[in-house]
Protein backbone atom coordinates (compact mmCIF):
# COMPACT_ATOMS: atom_id res chain seq x y z
CA UNK A 1 0.00 0.00 0.00
CA UNK A 2 1.19 3.50 -0.82
CA UNK A 3 0.61 6.72 1.10
CA UNK A 4 -1.73 7.90 -1.67
CA UNK A 5 -3.77 4.69 -1.44
CA UNK A 6 -4.08 4.97 2.33
CA UNK A 7 -5.01 8.63 2.03
CA UNK A 8 -7.70 7.77 -0.52
CA UNK A 9 -9.15 5.07 1.75
CA UNK A 10 -9.44 7.45 4.69
CA UNK A 11 -10.86 10.26 2.53
CA UNK A 12 -13.44 7.89 1.01
CA UNK A 13 -14.63 6.81 4.44
CA UNK A 14 -15.01 10.16 6.16
CA UNK A 15 -15.19 13.89 5.56
CA UNK A 16 -11.70 15.41 5.83
CA UNK A 17 -10.83 19.07 5.57
CA UNK A 18 -7.12 18.27 5.67
CA UNK A 19 -5.37 14.93 5.34
CA UNK A 20 -1.67 14.09 5.27
CA UNK A 21 -0.27 10.56 5.24
CA UNK A 22 3.36 9.50 5.33
CA UNK A 23 5.15 6.26 6.04
CA UNK A 24 7.25 3.39 4.81
CA UNK A 25 4.61 1.01 3.49
CA UNK A 26 3.93 -0.68 6.85
CA UNK A 27 4.22 2.04 9.48
CA UNK A 28 2.14 5.14 8.84
CA UNK A 29 1.49 8.55 10.36
CA UNK A 30 -1.58 10.55 9.44
CA UNK A 31 -2.76 14.04 10.29
CA UNK A 32 -6.53 14.11 9.87
CA UNK A 33 -8.74 17.18 10.25
CA UNK A 34 -12.43 16.40 10.23
CA UNK A 35 -15.64 18.00 11.48
CA UNK A 36 -16.66 14.44 12.46
CA UNK A 37 -14.27 14.73 15.42
CA UNK A 38 -16.24 17.56 17.07
CA UNK A 39 -17.15 16.61 20.63
CA UNK A 40 -15.27 13.30 20.51
CA UNK A 41 -12.43 12.18 22.76
CA UNK A 42 -9.16 11.12 21.10
CA UNK A 43 -9.95 7.38 21.39
CA UNK A 44 -13.31 7.85 19.65
CA UNK A 45 -11.61 9.86 16.91
CA UNK A 46 -9.09 7.08 16.33
CA UNK A 47 -11.82 4.44 16.35
CA UNK A 48 -13.63 6.43 13.66
CA UNK A 49 -10.53 6.35 11.44
CA UNK A 50 -9.95 2.65 12.15
CA UNK A 51 -13.54 1.97 11.10
CA UNK A 52 -12.78 3.44 7.65
CA UNK A 53 -9.91 0.98 7.22
CA UNK A 54 -11.82 -2.09 8.43
CA UNK A 55 -10.41 -5.33 7.06
CA UNK A 56 -7.17 -3.71 5.94
CA UNK A 57 -6.13 -3.48 9.58
CA UNK A 58 -7.18 -7.05 10.33
CA UNK A 59 -5.32 -8.48 7.32
CA UNK A 60 -2.18 -6.47 8.19
CA UNK A 61 -2.36 -4.55 4.91
CA UNK A 62 -2.06 -1.52 7.18
CA UNK A 63 0.27 -2.75 9.91
CA UNK A 64 0.60 0.36 12.10
CA UNK A 65 -1.08 3.75 11.97
CA UNK A 66 -0.25 6.63 14.28
CA UNK A 67 -2.41 9.68 13.93
CA UNK A 68 -3.05 13.20 14.96
CA UNK A 69 -6.81 13.81 14.81
CA UNK A 70 -8.05 17.38 14.95
CA UNK A 71 -11.27 19.30 14.51
CA UNK A 72 -11.21 22.19 12.02
CA UNK A 73 -11.12 24.67 14.94
CA UNK A 74 -8.17 22.85 16.53
CA UNK A 75 -6.34 22.83 13.18
CA UNK A 76 -7.01 26.56 12.63
CA UNK A 77 -5.62 27.34 16.11
CA UNK A 78 -2.26 25.73 15.27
Amino acid sequence: MTADQLKALIAAGMACEHLEVEGDGRHWFATIVSPEFEGKRPIARHQRVYATLGERLKTDEVHALSMKTLTPAEWAAK
